[in-house]
């Protein structure tokens, strides 16, 4: 391989090179340093490229014993329709559709979206749409992919950060540090993607009005009032990390938090270990997983855990504290009927022996099967690209977090990409049944706070090479019309949620997420 033909190769391809290659840290590599790395391995090691699952949809196609063929994944025509608004053409969005062809678009995305766990009958799948079906928050919370087909290709010219991709109140919450102390901030990064700064607001107004809604009843009027909070909390956020350049040193702890969330950290520091593993996880002696209805011991897999475990440090130059002991697999679980969008996809608990070796003290790790980001081939193209979809998250958590958890990578595992966390005691999130308006309000601000916090990490850790925060507030412009853009655009979308649900109920009834669409001869 040529070096001139590398500098001349698309980013992506050069990561295809990179992923055949098996060259670690690719995916928070620019460029360059991609061009620098195949160039060291000589013309022949990076040049076998392959199409990585981070192009694939989430779920594959699965042909039936009669022949018939799944219909062929909608995502390179949304990445098309995506790239030509970008470039300001005129693009029908899947938005402007009402009626029947609303219903059908609605139907036809939720089944894409789910396509192997629905063909293989998965159980967890049938409980996922049941849910669904019962709340417009949580079928807001498990259709990101609808969602965001809604804006594809949206605000090309707004300034790109690493986005949190699924924002909305229940997605910021206390979690352990690399200090294994509890800090606050955002919690998940399945759907992360290089996107405008703008597209976390705008799923976070509608999360926000539709959470405050469903949670605690609050009329529109209060609704938006708690969206706006959200926003201008960010703009305040942004405001200070163009000022003052500190986020790099921020962290939401104890000692530093605002009342309403050194409360909730508080709370989750009175449950110590030991009690936490006897009540909720280990069996009466504390030598294994318990069984229950979440809960299902595969202890003839330690072995085999062991071994995946031993690759994932050494993959991911885990820093093994001396807390984790010997990081020895002392049980294995499946884990049922967590989450919302990822219910049904592969989950394992793996517990930790600690170093008392008494069951008091010992880790758990889960390790969770990753989904492809529903912003991946319609946020407008900006050469950012991402690798593998655990390293995408794994990329994810190292950028948005100050010294986060330090268990947090990814693996390969029976063919699928997973990423990997430490569950702790201290984990939780807000109740946010039991929130007051005014207390919404003060939690709205300080989660856009931090989701601000998250995005100016993009230039410090992340892949954006400018200075992303006086270019966010330069796109901002008037805060009081960038405030109203984004609730008028919050107004007409919840609308459309609450919609889609009635669609989604009715379809759901009648049975149409038992199958899959198919193609017949």
């Amino acid at each position: 391989m040529q070096s001139d033909s590398l500098e001349s190769t698309s980013r992506t391809d050069l990561l295809e090179r990179a992923r055949a290659a098996d060259i670690r840290g690719r995916s928070a590599m620019s460029k360059a340093q991609l061009v620098s790395s195949l160039r060291e391995l000589g013309p022949s090691d990076g040049d076998g490229g392959h199409r990585g699952d981070g192009d694939q949809p989430e779920d594959d196609g699965v042909i039936r014993r009669d022949g018939r063929a799944p219909v062929g994944s909608r995502v390179e025509a949304f990445r098309e329709l995506a790239e030509a608004r970008a470039r300001g053409e005129m693009v029908l969005l899947p938005r402007m559709l009402s009626g029947n062809d609303r219903r059908m678009h609605v139907r036809e995305t939720v089944r894409e979206d789910h396509e192997t766990r629905i063909a293989t009958s998965d159980v967890e799948a049938r409980a996922k749409f049941d849910k669904l079906a019962g709340s417009v928050f949580h079928f807001f919370r498990g259709t990101n992919l609808l969602f965001y087909r809604d804006i594809l290709g949206e605000d090309a010219r707004m300034p790109t950060v690493l986005a949190l991709g699924d924002v909305h109140p229940g997605n910021f919450g206390v979690m352990p540090s690399a200090d294994n102390v509890p800090v606050f901030g955002v919690n998940d990064f399945d759907d992360a993607f290089y996107a405008p700064f703008t597209w976390d607001l705008k799923r976070g107004v509608v999360g926000f009005m539709l959470g405050a809604a469903e949670k605690s009843g609050l009329e529109r009027k209060k609704q938006r009032a708690i969206a706006q909070r959200f926003v201008r909390g960010y703009i305040e956020g942004i405001a200070a990390y163009a000022t003052d350049g500190t986020e790099q040193d921020e962290q939401l702890r104890l000692d530093n938090a605002p009342p309403m969330i050194a409360e909730l950290i508080s709370g989750v520091m009175e449950r110590g270990r030991a009690e936490w593993l006897a009540e909720t996880l280990l069996d009466e002696h504390g030598t294994g997983f318990r069984t229950d209805e979440e809960l299902v011991p595969v202890s003839s897999r330690r072995a085999e855990f062991q071994d995946l475990v031993d690759r994932y440090v050494r993959e991911n130059d885990v820093a093994v504290p001396a807390r984790a002991g010997a990081m020895r697999v002392k049980d294995v679980a499946e884990r049922k009927g967590a989450g919302t969008a990822s219910l049904g996809l592969a989950r394992y608990f793996v517990l930790i022996e600690g170093p008392r070796a008494d069951g008091t003290d010992d880790l758990l790790l889960e390790f969770k099967r990753a989904r492809r980001s529903a912003l991946a081939g319609l946020v407008p193209p900006s050469g950012f690209e991402v690798d593998r979809q655990g390293d995408r998250i794994r990329h994810a958590q190292r950028v948005h977090l100050v010294n986060g958890d330090v268990f947090y990578g990814s693996v390969d595992f029976d063919g699928h990409s997973l990423m990997v966390r430490e569950r702790a005691p201290f984990r939780d999130d807000m109740s946010l049944g039991s929130l007051s308006v005014g207390e919404w309000k003060e939690y709205a601000a300080i989660c856009g706070r931090v989701l601000a916090h998250t995005h100016a990490m993009s230039d410090e850790n992340g892949l954006i090479d400018y200075d992303v925060e006086p270019a966010i507030m330069e796109a901002i412009g008037g805060h009081d019309l960038f405030v109203d853009d984004l609730l008028r655009f919050a107004d007409e979308a919840v609308a459309r949620v609450r919609a889609d649900h009635e669609h989604f109920v009715a379809d759901h009834e009648l049975g149409a997420f038992r199958s899959v669409d198919v193609v017949y001869r």
